[in-house]
């Protein structure tokens, strides 16, 4: 289940004060990140943008297709993020974009030492559970889709940014160390997830992630988890919580939605089946999880898919 949460969308600026229809940019400067606010209201191909510093893109409008690293390719849309490393060029590609349907991404440039300064202290003030592993961006998962915790992070940083307020540099710099937390927090899961059969036998968390998927139409608890880890209650769930960004609890809600989700694109199966076959055993309960997870009831998931 990929969740896209999209900051709030930006004002466009009126096409008589645009300078360009491609990669109009408008900046706004703080003392250790400079905001970029892009837009671009024609179509156009190989546009190229190189940062000094490494950046967290993030898209609002539109759709783009980003090609990084040489040889990535990949569509870029609304409700994801791309992170890009200092001096990395980016081409991108905006095949859709037009007078009626710009495009519009907020690329949010970090200086290296406040990186440095997040990741030292959450290394060693808190520390992952596996000794072998520590806090870091990690580039092979640069490629995000948002959580409700980063959208929100990204929106209070545009707000910080543009407006007037006082003291605003160091309101921005806690939203930003706040942000690096979550983005890493959401890598760690992401890859975890993604790969986790190759981490059960040196990782914990892949462990209790390999069982959840394995016994999602049964009772899961804490407790079992906990055993399986070799630790006790309060520390396994204090540890997921720091290292996902999640509770356990709300990361087995999310693992049997995502399985209910795949049941619902086949026809033959009921909500009814659905909901049982994903270990919830009250049909109201399941409806409230799907809407409050995915925004709509079952049914109306099922009547998008056609």
């Amino acid at each position: 289940m990929q969740l896209n949460f999209k900051p709030r969308l930006l004002p466009l600026k009126p096409e008589k004060d645009l300078r360009t229809l491609v990669e109009n940019r408008s900046v706004y400067t703080l003392q250790h990140c400079e905001l970029n606010v892009f837009e671009t209201w024609k179509q156009s191909e190989n546009v190229k943008l190189v940062f000094n510093d490494m950046v967290l893109t993030t898209m609002l409008r539109g759709k783009k297709i980003m090609h990084l690293f040489g040889s990535e390719q990949f569509d870029y849309l609304p409700g994801e993020s791309v992170i890009v490393p200092d001096h990395e060029e980016m081409v991108i590609d905006f095949p859709d974009a037009d007078y009626q349907n710009p495009t519009q991404c907020i690329a949010l440039a970090m200086q290296a030492d406040l990186l440095q300064d997040t990741v030292q202290l959450l290394n060693e003030d808190y520390p992952k559970i596996e000794k072998a592993d520590s806090w870091k961006i990690d580039l092979s998962c640069f490629h995000l889709h948002n959580t409700a915790e980063i959208t929100a992070t990204i929106d209070r940083l545009v707000s910080i940014s543009t407006e007037n307020i006082s003291a605003k540099d160091v309101i921005a710099d806690f939203t930003l160390k706040e942000l690096l937390i979550r983005l890493m927090q959401t890598q760690a899961r992401q890859l975890i997830l993604d790969s986790y059969h190759k981490h059960t036998n040196n990782h914990r968390f892949a462990f209790a992630t390999e069982y959840i998927r394995n016994h999602i139409s049964e009772e899961i608890t804490i407790d079992k988890l906990s055993n399986l880890c070799c630790m006790s209650k309060p520390s396994f769930f204090r540890y997921f919580k720091r290292e996902f960004g999640i509770s356990p609890v709300d990361f087995i809600i999310r693992e049997r939605i995502k399985v209910a989700k795949k049941m619902l694109k086949d026809e033959n199966a009921t909500i009814n089946q659905a909901c049982y076959a994903v270990g919830i055993n009250n049909l109201s309960y399941f409806f409230k999880l799907f809407k409050r997870l995915e925004g709509i009831t079952p049914n109306a998931f099922r009547k998008s898919l056609n």
